[in-house]
Formats: structure tokens, sequence, C-alpha cells
């Protein structure tokens, strides 16, 4: 019993462990053009993670507003991560290339967009999974938004009737903050 009780806590602590190192940039995803990403690229920056969808009543603001946010912030600073998403309303439809073409085409979305995946459930992707565990939010319709900071933990999450524009600042704040740190390790 005693050795089963050592095993048992040794597990629970490599578990600990493996947890306390797994964030937002560890994972890999595959990009809408079928490419293998490692989100580490991203590391260091300030990213908002978004399930979007091309037929949702949220997608014309939603893109407008991010793009913006990508536009004013990006690429060296912030970065807008879109998550295609079909599990709400069947708002997204099209297939990867299909979506990359009417986001690009409509709304110049400048930002990553990556392939089509499942945010919620049994078969939800697994950067999405860390998400939701991390902030104890699960996107219940089309254009959650999860803030990660530079070092990938998530600092907040928000549903779709909060729009971009009122997180804006709270950007905006991370942003200036990276700026400042980076100046003065120079």
């Amino acid at each position: 019993m005693g050795m089963f009780l050592r095993a048992l806590t040794l597990l629970t602590v490599s578990c600990l462990v493996e947890a306390k190192q797994k964030d937002f940039y560890t994972f890999k995803v595959v990009n809408s053009r079928g490419r293998l990403v490692s989100l580490d690229k991203y590391r260091g920056s300030v990213s908002l993670v978004v399930n979007v969808a091309s037929e949702c009543g949220y997608t014309d603001e939603h893109y407008k507003d991010l793009q913006q946010l990508q536009k004013d912030f990006g690429p060296f600073h912030f970065n807008v991560l879109a998550f295609p998403c079909n599990q709400f309303g069947q708002q997204e439809p099209g297939s990867d290339k299909e979506i990359d073409s009417f986001v690009r085409r409509l709304y110049g979305v400048s930002f990553p967009i990556f392939s089509k995946i499942a945010v919620v459930g049994i078969g939800a992707n697994n950067a999405y999974k860390y998400l939701v565990e991390t902030s104890r939010k699960e996107p219940a319709w089309n254009f959650w938004k999860y803030l990660v900071n530079t070092d990938g933990k998530v600092v907040d999450a928000w549903g779709p009737e909060v729009s971009v524009k009122e997180i804006r600042p709270r950007i905006a704040d991370m942003v200036r903050k990276l700026i400042i740190k980076r100046k003065e390790e120079l």
C-alpha cells in the first residue's frame, strides 16, 4: 500500500509539473493552407484567439474590428489568431480554402486563419481545450475571444456579445507595456 501511495503521489506531481509547463503557445495547429504551424512563433506577443464563422450575425462587425486591431497593433506585438468553427448554427460551412478566400477578399484580413476545428466537445482541438480549461469559459457560440499574454497564459475571455471595441483598451494597454518593456531591454 505504501508503494502504491508513493507511485500515485509521484504521478500526481509529474502531472502537475507537466500541466504547469504547458501554455497556449506550446501547441501545434494546422493553418488554412494545410500546413502544420507551431503557435510558439507567436510567443512574446499578445494574441487574441477567436473562433470565427462566415455566416453569423456577428461576422461583419467582428471581422472589421479584428482586422483593425491587427492593422493597428500587429504583427510584431500583437496577433489575432482566427480558428473557423462550424459547431454553432452551422455558420462556417465552407472549406478552409473558401473561408480564407472569403475573409481576405471581403474584409482584407491579414491575420492568421487556421484550419476549421471543433472548439467544444469530444473532438475539440487541444489548443482550444487549453483555453477553455484555463479560463473556465467555454464557447457557446461563434466569436468567443480569448486574450493570451506573451507567455501563452489566458488573461481573460469574452463571448460574442462583447464587442472587439470594448476590449480594445485592454489589448492596447498590454501592447503598450510590451513595447515599453522591449525598449527598456535594448
